[in-house]
């Protein structure tokens, strides 16, 4: 398979990837084209850190109160009514890995800002269930207003402690949607994907280093444990041990990164590559960050052994971490 066609794939949500693979057989059983295209869901009930709650049978229109947790659902071929936007108080605009299947879906941007949710604007779609949760300050918002968002629809909030794509997934495709063997074709996607990247590539020199700036330039760190550096690590790419929450504080507590300031990032970003992107999408990369001198007289800056990664490949979902090894390919293969 072509580079190219590798890519494609990978970014396709995981019904259209198993759609082409059943295009090698004659033609697939009536059992194998049903669980494609999603399965049903009963009524069932569902274990989550605030609660059982009871998931009706068929839910037909689903809020989903985290923009990060929206791709799962396409994956699972399970129509979202409305989503919110990736950053608060923004307009709104579909992810390039699930645009097609939004539009398709009708998917609409319901009005989000650094306040909370419009509780208005989601009672006026009549849901009947609510998804939440998972990583970032969607999660701390959902949970604040979790009564009340319960009043209006079945609330499942994912929890924040699941620190990789594979946690969130298994819990929404299993618990959830009923669909546990959507969630085991993707991580097997996933693995053989990893491997054929491991095999093709030429790491860096390690350890490395993940920092993602804010448009201030502040610095955060990456810790070694955690979902984007497991990717890379899974790929032959180690992050530097040291870099934990034992040694250092997390930016707010379960953080999956923490903060330096400009003076500790020279004593602490010393690994011979790093990699950088900007903090919620902040326009900073390793040509901006060089204008600084403190991090422009980094090993790794002054080596040219730092490298820009997009703003998508932290926290990312099945989709997105497919890309992410497409993307080390192009950059190590």
């Amino acid at each position: 398979m072509s580079r190219t066609l590798t890519r494609a794939v990978a970014v396709l949500p995981l019904v259209a990837v198993l759609a082409l693979a059943s295009c090698s057989s004659d033609e697939a059983a009536p059992e194998e084209t049903e669980a494609a295209t999603g399965a049903s869901v009963s009524a069932h009930t569902v274990t989550t850190d605030y609660g059982d709650v009871d998931i009706p049978e068929d839910p037909q229109t689903i809020v989903v109160l985290n923009y990060a947790l929206a791709g799962y659902l396409y994956d699972l071929d399970v129509p979202v009514t409305a989503t919110i936007p990736e950053d608060a108080d923004g307009q709104g605009e579909f992810s390039e890995f699930w645009a097609d299947e939004a539009e398709a879906a009708g998917t609409e941007f319901l009005s989000w800002s650094v306040d909370g949710f419009d509780m208005e604007d989601i009672l006026a779609l009549e849901p009947d269930l609510i998804i939440g949760g998972g990583w970032g300050f969607p999660l701390f918002q959902a949970a604040e207003v979790y009564d009340d968002l319960s009043d209006l629809a079945p609330t499942v909030l994912v929890s924040g402690g699941y620190s990789t794509w594979q946690e969130q997934f298994e819990f929404l495709a299993s618990d959830v949607f009923e669909q546990p063997d959507a969630y085991d074709d993707a991580v097997a996607a996933y693995e053989a994907r990893a491997e054929e990247v491991a095999a093709a590539i030429e790491p860096p020199e390690a350890p490395s280093a993940f920092v993602a700036f804010t448009a201030e330039q502040v610095p955060y760190v990456y810790y070694a444990d955690e979902a984007l550096t497991g990717v890379f690590a899974d790929v032959g790419i180690e992050t530097d041990p040291e870099l934990t929450d034992e040694n250092y504080d997390p930016y707010t507590p379960g953080g999956d990164m923490f903060e330096l300031s400009t003076e500790q990032a020279g004593q602490v970003l010393t690994q011979p590559t790093l990699f950088i992107t900007g903090f919620n999408g902040a326009p900073v990369d390793v040509a901006a960050a060089s204008e600084n001198a403190v991090f422009a007289s980094l090993p790794a800056f002054q080596d040219d052994t730092a490298f820009d990664l997009p703003h998508w490949v932290a926290r990312a979902d099945f989709d997105k971490t497919m890309a992410t090894l497409d993307l080390i390919e192009e950059m190590f293969g």
